[in-house]
């Protein structure tokens, strides 16, 4: 498959690397960071073979599916640097609206997933390598297009399981657009309330109950919103409890995966 650029993405002066297959382009994208790279820059492919997500699990891209990552140097700190995140998934809901049309509607699952209906569709991971020009920021977004996993901890689906016809490149070129105009508004960090305003309006479980698995806890609650650090705050009986990291399961997989 043949990747390219987006328009926006090229006048903002994105470069590309892409691979007919690679291990993880996160793992890919750290070692250039500790190379000298500093983006911007992005990496795809349309078949990894060796990626993880967040806990490590690991996170296979058959042949079809999107996999990438694009290098920023950011100027803010590791604790701010997390909320890059929702700009990411800004992206991506936009580029996956582009490329689909009214064929489908998604929505964004707190910290970092794409949900189509209750299924994820698309996840997100970031991870940051501190450098003499500043801190590195790798953000890796894979997207199911041709299949999705069978053995995940939370629902998941595809593109074409969901009647869309797709292909990785098109879908790359989209992103790499959108992310430039997320991105931008972010700006380091300082734009993040533009942004979790408008997280807020695609976010999925806004209002409804809502199980979060840390290790053997398990919090429960009504998702209220997320503050202005991106913690998801729930609230019950009165009292509001803010989560910086864990699983989140509400609907039907609120009492099949966190029971």
């Amino acid at each position: 498959m043949v990747f390219a650029l987006g328009p926006r993405a090229r006048s903002a002066q994105y470069r590309l690397a892409s691979f007919e297959s690679a291990g993880s382009t996160n793992a890919e994208a750290r070692a250039r960071v500790r190379d000298g790279e500093r983006g911007p820059l992005w990496l795809a492919t349309a078949h990894q073979t060796a990626g993880h997500g967040r806990r490590q699990r690991a996170w296979i891209s058959p042949p079809g599916n999107l996999a990438c990552s694009v290098i920023e140097t950011i100027e803010t700190d590791q604790a701010h640097a997390a909320t890059l995140g929702f700009a990411a998934g800004l992206a991506l809901e936009t580029a996956l609206r582009r490329v689909c049309g009214e064929a489908a509607s998604f929505q964004l699952k707190w910290p970092n997933d794409v949900l189509a209906g209750e299924a994820k569709l698309a996840g997100i991971l970031i991870e940051a390598e501190q450098s003499p020009d500043g801190l590195a920021a790798v953000v890796g977004m894979g997207v199911n297009i041709v299949v999705a996993p069978d053995d995940t901890p939370y629902p998941a689906t595809s593109l074409a399981a969901l009647g869309i016809t797709a292909d990785a490149p098109a879908l790359f070129a989209a992103l790499s657009d959108a992310w430039a105009e997320w991105f931008a508004l972010w700006d380091h960090g300082r734009g993040f309330a533009a942004i979790r305003a408008q997280w807020l309006t695609r976010a999925a479980g806004l209002g409804a109950p809502l199980k979060v698995r840390q290790g053997e806890r398990l919090v429960e609650g009504y998702f209220e919103t997320i503050d202005e650090g991106g913690h998801l705050v729930l609230s019950r009986d009165g009292q509001q409890t803010r989560i910086a990291a864990g699983d989140v399961y509400f609907g039907a997989a609120a009492s099949a995966g966190a029971a």
